[in-house]
């Protein structure tokens, strides 16, 4: 598990946003006291499987 911090660097992404992700429950994620802690290749596949699930909407949408 790495920091937020870390997470941010990795990703190249903003930290208010993958808060506001974890909070909401859509990235996985560690609360440890006030702390987030990430896995990063979890939250890597979650964005991953978000992507996917949505380029499959927009093809379903192509086809109408």
């Amino acid at each position: 598990f790495v920091t937020l911090d870390v997470l941010c660097r990795k990703l190249g992404l903003p930290a208010k946003w993958i808060r506001d992700e974890a909070t909401a429950g859509r990235i996985p994620s560690l609360r440890t006291g006030r702390r987030l802690m990430f896995n990063p290749d979890a939250v890597e596949r979650a964005l991953l499987d978000r992507v996917s699930h949505g380029i499959k909407k927009e093809k379903r949408c192509d086809r109408e």
